[in-house]
């Protein structure tokens, strides 16, 4: 079997999609005589037209590309199924937690949703949030999208992917949850990063300005591959 061949077994039994991160995970490369098959899976993947790009890091099958787009709602034009987008990015961002060693949380109404073939509530290492805290506060933070817990069970980072609303609703999340030494980050689309910018210039979000940081689509995924990359050699 080629390593192509080998690539695209692996789809298959993933119903033809993808991450990068399940691609480093479960194509056997014990065979393959190279010193860089993380890097071979790349180039195999973005080079032959056996595959197509969905999402950053995540990819298909082109021969079952109609039917993917359609089980996963999503379109190949520039209008975009934003309740895809956001579940996939939220799933990317719980898994990174994961793969560093954090326990991770996601909202109640969105367990459901899902990321790629499963549902959130697989990804998500917690059922229940930790209550670190007064209950007004954890009410507040159990509707954030994506939470990290350390040993400790207290919240490491706060997560809030911003598809098309105007970040001010996370913002404020943020806001309640300022005086805790956590990280608090916007996702988002780079494109949309001045917006961002601009809105944190607003004198109300001066307390929180210094702390809340923008990362963008590409940053979140390729940090995922790095850490999937990491996990299976074993560092």
């Amino acid at each position: 079997m080629s390593q192509k061949e080998c690539v695209i077994h692996i789809f298959e039994t993933l119903q033809g999609v993808a991450t990068l991160g399940q691609l480093y995970a479960l194509v056997d490369t014990s065979i393959w005589k190279t010193k860089t098959p993380y890097a071979s899976i790349r180039r195999i993947v973005q080079t032959n037209k056996e595959f197509f790009k969905i999402k950053p890091g995540l990819w298909g099958l082109s021969h079952q590309k109609d039917m993917i787009i359609k089980n996963l709602h999503i379109t190949t034009n520039t209008t975009e199924n934003p309740h895809f987008t956001h579940a996939y990015y939220q799933g990317i961002i719980t898994e990174l937690g994961a793969l560093r060693g954090f326990q991770t949380f996601i909202p109640a109404q969105d367990k459901n949703k899902l990321f790629i073939n499963k549902p959130l509530k697989d990804i998500a290492t917690l059922d229940t949030i930790h209550t670190f805290t007064y209950l007004e506060l954890v009410n507040k933070a159990k509707t954030i999208d994506s939470i990290w817990f350390n040993e400790r069970k207290m919240p490491h980072a706060f997560y809030e992917v911003e598809h098309s609303t105007d970040f001010k609703n996370s913002l404020n999340k943020f806001f309640e949850l300022q005086d805790f030494r956590s990280k608090f980050y916007i996702v988002a689309d780079k494109k949309r990063k001045a917006q961002f910018l601009s809105i944190m210039e607003n004198s109300i979000y001066k307390p929180i300005k210094n702390f809340v940081n923008f990362a963008d689509y590409e940053s979140i995924v390729k940090q995922y591959e790095n850490e999937s990359m990491k996990y299976e050699m074993g560092i």
